[in-house]
């Protein structure tokens, strides 16, 4: 009979966006990349996509797509990023579900998942429907076709969540053999046929089929624990060929009926948590198939030829990385991620605590109030993600005209109606599972789903006309970080969820400052919302701007618009104030605020330019501080550039004269003094990080200086110089694709990979 092999990875990235941007913002941690969906997708999603199989000679013998071969599914939420930031690795991802179609018997290889990731025991019974509908939905987008199977996240599980996968016509679900309480064969009718397997000791070599309180037929794969855990905690990826042969022992290798070896783990598994784990992928995949070890499938086609002889009873609110059931998304069971000695989790309960209320306690006046613009308000809701897919005036038009209790709704009725259906988006988005996962409140993952809730309580405010906050604040207070400057999910939300807030004001502040710095086109696209200038003038003088004008501010998710009049002074450097006020037509004084400002600015009377903007915007609320994040720190590196010269070019002069002593007290065997050190480790980074990032880089040059760094024993900054190698290559590489019978670019491509390898070989110090 037949060994029969699948493998699969579970794709996923928590929602990160800025709730009220619909973008993601810089993260410091994730650097040298921008943010960790950009780090996570070159480590992991990209390397996948065009895995390397060498040969004995460290040679590229293929490269394949390692999502062609597994069984994969990719957070909705991750792939709308995916497909707007990394389009190319977005369409190997569909691509491979399409090949794997052909190679499967008509299965692909894609499940779909739950909208944003929330532990399904947990939620109540609108969410579950929601986030399945969406996740399907989502699911049929992008792939093309009805999904057989769906992922569970955290493989948290009850029977009322497979019966409403089974209702939504889902065939199967994966789960941990832990999540397994007893079997039985199919047909069996006494209490003397089940058999207790708790404890794991499940046979993962077969399907099985839950019985659902609706009758619905449903079945489980439940993946090999012991293989799974060693391919993500005990280093079986350092070797291809070790992964394979590991796999081979899940069953004998002449079985007396068809079995199949099935594990499951993060897919950031290969390649992120291991470096290069996507090529021991990939090389057991090949390995096995090579050598007739056992023929490669996906669930789908595997149950098709081997539907479940047994039935089994899951153990209900079970999930595969917390042992005390789901108890790790709303108690202090234990498990965590790290932390110090001493931390606890007791922050999680009032975490929870604090949303679930606020979620009910919004559900029957959001009901009342839908009530009265959609006919059927949760059908409504679960519609919806055709909006999220595309929110072009003419999409959200058509889908008003489907959904609406009378004619569809226009001007600020159709503001409101959009606005009560991103309250909804945003509670569910609170509850995505990583906001929980680990080891202290202050965590991004926690503070991004506090976030969510912001927005939710904003939506109330000006919706609903329910003040939710005073008593969010006092349940959250209750949750209380490990470190005490943290404080509390009260502190939190003053210190980082309140600043956040935006409304159409802070934009057109933010719009009024950065034009400073960047040149909009008349109509100009700030995150979701756009901006029209309507009328402005800037004057100068040397490092000192002026400048006053009307923008109109329009929401891109709500509709809601709104004129304001700005004015921004700037004295060069950070120094810089702003005034923003709504624009009507009877303020003639503006006009006339622009002539006198300007003639006082051009004749150098600084202060009665400010005495004029002061008394016409009632003050000068805004600064730098008034940018949005990502902006705000394209301009301080603009303003910093110039001073961080300066200091590189004192440093280089004292490397530069000092160079042969310091090489002298290496070949005595003595350290640097920490002036020198800092000298030279400075300027020979500097030096590196600018070669290498130059598609026409010198690898003579690149080489001098790794000699160098290995001479002075410097550190190198491995981070920011794999990052600008990876950036220059890919440059390289897309200027091949385009020619690719071109031997000078074919040239530059394999100095550049020299380049790379130079680097990750050389540097003194570290």
């Amino acid at each position: 009979m037949q060994r029969y092999l699948c493998i699969h990875g579970h794709f996923y990235q928590p929602p990160r966006e800025n709730p009220w941007l619909e973008a993601i913002e810089v993260q410091d941690s994730a650097r040298p990349y921008h943010d960790w969906n950009e780090r996570v997708t070159a480590e992991c999603y990209g390397p996948n996509a065009a895995s390397r199989i060498l040969d004995g000679e460290n040679r590229i013998e293929r490269i394949v797509n390692n999502y062609a071969q597994i069984s994969f599914n990719f957070g909705p939420t991750l792939l709308a990023w995916l497909e707007e930031k990394r389009p190319e690795i977005y369409r190997a991802i569909l691509e491979a579900d399409a090949a794997s179609r052909e190679r499967f018997s008509g299965h692909g290889s894609a499940l779909a998942q739950g909208y944003n990731h929330i532990i399904m025991p947990l939620a109540n019974r609108r969410d579950k429907q929601t986030q399945i509908r969406w996740g399907i939905a989502d699911f049929e987008r992008r792939f093309g076709r009805r999904p057989e199977g769906m992922w569970l996240p955290e493989t948290a599980v009850d029977l009322e969540t497979l019966d409403l996968l089974a209702e939504a016509g889902i065939l199967f679900t994966i789960l941990e053999p832990h999540q397994a309480a007893r079997v039985r064969p199919k047909g069996g009718k006494g209490k003397e046929d089940w058999k207790d397997v708790g404890g794991g000791r499940i046979d993962p070599s077969v399907p099985y089929e839950v019985k659902l309180p609706s009758g619905r037929p449903f079945a489980i794969f439940f993946y090999d624990g012991a293989i799974s855990r060693a391919v993500a905690f005990e280093g079986l990826l350092v070797s291809g060929e070790r992964f394979a042969e590991r796999l081979m022992t899940a069953v004998p290798a002449d079985p007396e009926e068809d079995r199949l070896i099935n594990i499951a783990t993060d897919g950031e598994t290969y390649g992120h948590h291991h470096r290069y784990g996507e090529m021991a992928l990939s090389y057991a995949l090949h390995h096995i198939e090579a050598n007739g070890l056992a023929r490669l499938t996906n669930y789908g086609e595997y149950l098709e030829t081997h539907p479940p002889e047994h039935e089994v009873e899951i153990v209900e609110s079970t999930s595969w990385s917390c042992v005390h059931g789901v108890d790790r998304w709303r108690a202090d069971c234990g498990c965590h991620t790290g932390g110090q000695e001493g931390w606890t989790q007791k922050w999680r309960a009032p975490l929870r605590q604090a949303l679930d209320w606020l979620r009910d306690e919004l559900i029957p006046v959001w009901e009342r109030e839908a009530g009265r613009v959609f006919k059927d308000p949760w059908g409504t809701r679960d519609a919806y993600i055709e909006v999220i897919f595309d929110r072009s005036p003419a999409a959200i038009d058509a889908f008003l005209g489907r959904v609406s209790a009378g004619p569809p709704p226009e001007g600020e009725n159709r503001v409101r109606a959009l606005k009560l259906l991103e309250l909804q988006r945003h509670a569910m988005l609170m509850y995505t599972s990583c906001g929980w996962f680990f080891n202290d409140l202050g965590g991004i993952e926690t503070v991004q789903i506090l976030r969510y809730a912001g927005r939710v309580a904003q939506i109330a405010r000006e919706v609903l006309q329910v003040s939710v906050e005073p008593e969010l604040l006092r349940l959250l207070e209750r949750a209380k970080s490990n470190v005490t400057a943290t404080g509390t999910g009260y502190d939190l939300y003053e210190r980082i969820v309140r600043p956040s807030v935006v409304d159409l004001p802070q934009v057109a502040a933010h719009y009024a400052v950065s034009a400073l710095f960047e040149d909009y086109p008349s109509a100009a696209q700030i995150y979701c919302f756009s901006v029209e200038r309507e009328n402005g003038r800037t004057f100068r003088s040397g490092r000192t701007r002026l400048s006053i004008g009307r923008a109109r501010v329009t929401s891109g998710l709500t509709g809601k618009t709104g004129a304001f009049a700005f004015g921004v002074l700037h004295f060069g450097d950070h120094n810089l104030n702003a005034g923003v006020i709504p624009w009507t037509e009877e303020m003639e004084e503006y006009h006339i605020l622009v002539l006198e400002a300007g003639a006082a600015f051009e004749h150098g009377d600084l202060p009665q330019v400010v005495r004029l903007l002061d008394r016409y915007f009632g003050g000068m609320p805004y600064s730098l501080r008034s940018l949005f994040r990502d902006e705000q720190r394209r301009v301080l590196d603009r303003i910093l550039g110039s001073t961080l010269a300066e200091v590189e070019d004192e440093l280089r002069h004292i490397y530069d004269a000092h160079a042969p002593l310091m090489r002298f007290l290496r070949t005595l065997g003595t350290p640097l003094p920490r002036a020198f050190a800092t000298a030279a480790e400075l300027i020979l980074n500097a030096d590196l990080r600018r070669a290498v990032s130059h598609p026409a880089a010198e690898p003579e040059e690149v080489q001098r200086l790794l000699d160098e760094t290995t001479a002075l024993g410097v550190d190198l900054d491995r981070k920011e110089l794999s990052y600008a190698l990876e950036q220059a290559l890919g440059i390289l590489v897309d200027n091949l694709r385009e020619r690719p019978e071109d031997p000078e670019r074919l040239r530059r491509v394999h100095e550049a990979v020299t380049l790379a390898r130079s680097a990750r070989q050389g540097g003194g110090g570290g």
